[in-house]
């Protein structure tokens, strides 16, 4: 029998590496204002955290701009990321690995990210019928680092001992804090030969 009835994915750098397009589209939307957001700035300080932190320590950092001004702009980020990622790269292994696992195990999204940037990706490449939930941004009161995400997720699947596939450290946070098993992922490449390794040892 598998240990874990359940396995959770977080969606960017766990499913598909689409941080850097998230990083280019807010780099686009707030130059206007005069924020230069770079890719390593966004990489080191801003993975896994949500939209709403991130404008705020931005706002904070360039006076006098204030935080309504910049998530005025997050509709705008929103449709700018919908139409470049018209053809996600999902690595080619993961197909077969959610083919598989999903005939063992009860399979969901649970990412930082709104839903409606989740869910077209998989729906374009066949891949959203894998999973019984997705859970956004949107859909709890607190985000990772809280673990309401997660705590979700599993109760929605009726998951009594889910596995956390993570990448950032506020997921990796958000898992353990739910009580749940972590499995730390660095890039949606590696996470499939991880993921079996991890089932199979």
């Amino acid at each position: 029998m598998p240990r874990h009835d359940a396995i959770l994915f977080d969606f960017d750098g766990v499913l598909i590496d689409t941080e850097p397009l998230h990083c280019a589209c807010w780099a686009e939307v707030l130059a206007p204002y005069g924020v230069r957001l770079t890719w390593d700035e966004y990489g080191k300080r801003y993975v896994g955290m949500d939209d709403r932190e991130m404008l705020r320590i931005i706002a904070e950092a360039h006076p006098p701009l204030d935080w309504d001004a910049l998530w005025a702009q997050y509709p705008a980020k929103n449709e700018l990321f919908r139409l470049k990622i018209k053809h996600p790269a999902f690595p080619p292994a993961l197909p077969d690995l959610l083919e598989n696992l999903h005939k063992q195990y009860k399979l969901a999204v649970v990412s930082t990210s709104a839903r409606m940037e989740i869910e077209p990706p998989l729906e374009a490449c066949n891949l959203r019928r894998y999973f019984g939930v997705l859970v956004g941004g949107g859909d709890v009161e607190r985000r990772k680092p809280a673990p309401d995400p997660y705590l979700r997720a599993a109760h929605l699947l009726g998951a009594r001992d889910p596995l956390v596939v993570e990448d950032s450290p506020h997921g990796i946070a958000s898992g353990r804090a739910a009580g749940f098993a972590v499995l730390e992922v660095k890039s949606a490449a590696d996470m499939p030969g991880l993921l079996l390794t991890y089932l199979s040892g």
